[in-house]
C-alpha cells in the first residue's frame, strides 16, 4: 500500500491499511490513522495528525509552516479528525503561539482544489469548501458551512453553522449560523431554508429561525434590542439558541 518511491521519515506513524502514493513525502512527527488513501506528490509537515479515512489528493500540502511573518518556528500543531477528502493543491497551515498554537479541522468536510485553511483557523464537521476558497489566519468555522468557490474571509472572522457563503464573496465580518452571504463586502440574503431542510430541520424550526432574521435584519434594532426581542419570543429552541449565540458571540460584528 505504500509505493516504494514515498518517502517516510523515521518516526512517522502510519495506521493500518494506508496507501501512500509515489513521491510524497512524509515528516516524521506526523501520525496518520487507518484506512487514509494519499495520492502522489503530498507533502505531509508536522507535528500534524491526521484521523481515520482521510483522502488526500496530489500535491497538496498539508501541515507546513504558516505564511505569517511573526512566525519563527515554534512547535505548533495540526489536528484533523475522520473522513475528510483534501482535493488538488489543497494547503493547510498549522497555528501560531499567538493564538492557540494549533489549527484544527474536524470530521466528514470537503477541501476542493486550491482551498486554503491558515494557521490558527478552526474548522468544524461536515463543511464544504468550492475550489478557490480562502481563510485567513484564526478564523473559525461552524459545522455544515459552505464556503463558496473564490470565497475570501478576513482574519478572525467567524463563519456560523450552517451558513452559505456565495461564491466570490468577501467576509469581512462574522457571518451568523443558517445566515446565506454574498458580495464584496458580503451582505445577508436570507436564511440558507433549503440546506436546514435537506439536514432535517422541521417547518416549524425553520420558521422561528426565519422569524428571529426578521428581527435582526428587518426592523432596523441595534444588535441588542434584536437579541432581546428574541429572548421574549414564544418558541425557544436549541436551534434558535445557536443563531442567538453566533451573534452574541461575535468580536468582529456581524455582517447587515
Amino acid at each position: 500500500m505504500i509505493h516504494p518511491q514515498a518517502i517516510i521519515e523515521p518516526g512517522a506513524v502510519i495506521g493500518e491499511n494506508v496507501s501512500i502514493g509515489p513521491w510524497t513525502y512524509i515528516a516524521s512527527n506526523v501520525v496518520i490513522g487507518d484506512d487514509c488513501e494519499i495520492s502522489s506528490h503530498v507533502v505531509i509537515n508536522g507535528p500534524t495528525r491526521i484521523g481515520k479515512a482521510n483522502r488526500i489528493f496530489q500535491f497538496a500540502s498539508i501541515g507546513e509552516d504558516c505564511q505569517d511573518l511573526k512566525y519563527a518556528g515554534e512547535p505548533t500543531e495540526l489536528i484533523i479528525g475522520d473522513n475528510n477528502t483534501f482535493r488538488e493543491s489543497c494547503t493547510v497551515h498549522r497555528g501560531t503561539i499567538q493564538d492557540n498554537s494549533l489549527t484544527q479541522i474536524g470530521s466528514n468536510n470537503l477541501f476542493m482544489a486550491y482551498t486554503h485553511v491558515a494557521h490558527d483557523c478552526i474548522v468544524g464537521s461536515n463543511c464544504i469548501f468550492a475550489n478557490n476558497a480562502s481563510i485567513a489566519g484564526h478564523v473559525h468555522v461552524g459545522d455544515y458551512a459552505i464556503i463558496g468557490g473564490m470565497v475570501g474571509v478576513h482574519q478572525f472572522c467567524h463563519i456560523g453553522a450552517h451558513s452559505f457563503i456565495a461564491g466570490n464573496a468577501l467576509i469581512l465580518k462574522d457571518v451568523p449560523a443558517y445566515v446565506m452571504a454574498s458580495g464584496q463586502p458580503a451582505k445577508p440574503f436570507g436564511l440558507n431554508s433549503e440546506g436546514l431542510k435537506r439536514r432535517g430541520f422541521d417547518k416549524e424550526t425553520i420558521l422561528t429561525i426565519k422569524r428571529a432574521y426578521k428581527v435582526v435584519y428587518r426592523q432596523g434594532l441595534s444588535v441588542d434590542e434584536a437579541l432581546t426581542a428574541i429572548s421574549e419570543m414564544p418558541a425557544q429552541s436549541p436551534e434558535l439558541q445557536l443563531f442567538c449565540d453566533s451573534i452574541k458571540e461575535s468580536n468582529r460584528g456581524i455582517i447587515r
